[in-house]
């Protein structure tokens, strides 16, 4: 069975756990995470992640605990594909 290796941002800050991370499997489905709950994993092609990055980068997403998009585009905004 193929392993997952999961990719964090730069942006972290090591212990906390308040990152997306990032894995790509032999198919090249692309999966993502958030870091502070590993089991939850979703999948998407990479179009499908070209176009959550455009939006989150476009202040499109927010956070809806805050109705801030600061944190998610740091996080994601250093993401290449």
């Amino acid at each position: 069975m193929f392993q997952l290796v999961w990719q964090k941002s730069s942006f972290s800050t090591g212990g906390q756990n308040e990152c997306v991370e990032l894995s790509s499997d032999p198919t090249g489905r692309i999966h993502l995470r958030e870091s502070d709950d590993p089991t939850r994993v979703t999948q998407t092609s990479p179009t499908g992640l070209v176009a959550l990055l455009a939006t989150v980068k476009a202040g499109m997403f927010s956070n809806p605990a805050t109705g801030d998009a600061s944190h998610e585009r740091t996080h994601l905004a250093e993401v290449q594909l």
